[in-house]
């Protein structure tokens, strides 16, 4: 740490220090100060503020009144340890007649296994089905430098939160995904923000030369198998999209979904095999039985079935934790 940045956060604590010790109003902290030295570090700022205010050695030994602690607390921990994502939410599991519109568990295992292998996306065009609220595109887009990722909904509601959530992350919205001149012109100026785009796609009327227009390397869904007819929809847009390939590489492709009903994953697998050709050869399982990642690179029935025995009931623990959520309310921070 520089001298002048230690400086700066010797001042912070001791701010944080007299400012508790003496029991101020919680709205005279420096708090919007912290958020922005916590975005260049990590969370080892947050326990230094410990130390230097509920551990202090005076009030270890003249504690402060329990409301009081337990107000500068939650206000604490509201602040963000490295990165997040801030996503507004419907409270209701179906709203507006979709389920869209909220966070499900299969798209934090998708986003928590793409945190584990960034090099996958990284400089990649991205491709997501279904994207609801947008936390497994936007941890994607935050973390593993894709070159372009495209959004992808059909219902009309869902559309509207989507891009609400991508501009309350601080993405800007490119108008066309198709437009590659405007594509390279947006690298050349900011390398490091990836073209963020987002497409309404109906999955039974989207055109082969509609998916080739995008040309996504790699495509993305999370909890989208529930019902039989959206697996059958969503093969044939595997389908669609491995025939209009340009060329002879296969399309990587990552589906996360929770096994609710082992019926509707045989389907799944049943009728990957049914469609497959020579550009999908092989695939892989990650995570356990409850929530699983597929990996498509193409597949085989018989080998993710020898995989998932494979991994039996061993568990793979979320990293990605959802803090400071209020079910009042209709805005989670994701931290990562």
């Amino acid at each position: 740490m520089a001298p002048e940045e230690r400086e700066e956060t010797s001042s912070l604590l001791q701010s944080f220090e007299r400012r508790f010790l003496a029991a101020r109003a919680l709205r005279s902290f420096p708090w919007q100060s912290l958020e922005e030295k916590l975005r260049h570090s990590g969370s080892e700022l947050l326990l230094d503020i410990l130390q230097k205010t509920v551990k202090h050695p005076l009030c270890v030994k003249h504690p402060p009144s329990v409301k009081y602690a337990r107000c500068f607390l939650s206000e604490l921990i509201r602040k963000p340890s490295g990165d997040s994502v801030t996503l507004s939410e419907s409270t209701a599991i179906i709203s507006h007649g979709t389920t869209g519109l909220v966070t499900w568990s299969a798209a934090l295992y998708l986003a928590e296994w793409a945190l584990e292998n960034t090099a996958a996306f990284t400089h990649r065009t991205v491709l997501e089905l279904g994207s609801g609220a947008g936390l497994t595109g936007l941890v994607i887009c935050k973390t593993c430098r894709p070159r372009a990722y495209i959004f992808s909904d059909c219902h009309s509601h869902v559309l509207e939160q989507l891009r609400g959530n991508i501009l309350l992350n601080g993405f800007l919205l490119e108008p066309d995904a198709t437009a590659p001149a405007q594509h390279a012109e947006h690298n050349a100026h900011n390398s490091e923000s990836p073209v963020v785009t987002v497409e309404q796609l109906d999955w039974d009327a989207v055109t082969a030369p509609q998916l080739a227009a995008l040309q996504p390397d790699i495509l993305l869904a999370a909890d989208v198998l529930y019902c039989p007819e959206v697996i059958l929809s969503l093969v044939r847009v595997l389908q669609r999209l491995s025939a209009c390939r340009k060329d002879e590489q296969s399309l990587d492709a990552y589906i996360a979904f929770t096994i609710r009903n082992p019926e509707t994953c045989r389907l799944f697998t049943t009728e990957l095999a049914a469609a497959s050709t020579e550009r999908w050869d092989r695939a892989r399982l990650v995570g356990n039985t409850q929530e699983t990642v597929t990996a498509i690179t193409g597949f085989s029935t018989q080998e993710m079935e020898e995989q998932r025995a494979a991994l039996g009931s061993h568990g793979k623990r979320c990293l990605i934790t959802a803090r400071n959520y209020f079910p009042m309310k209709s805005t989670r921070r994701w931290q990562f």
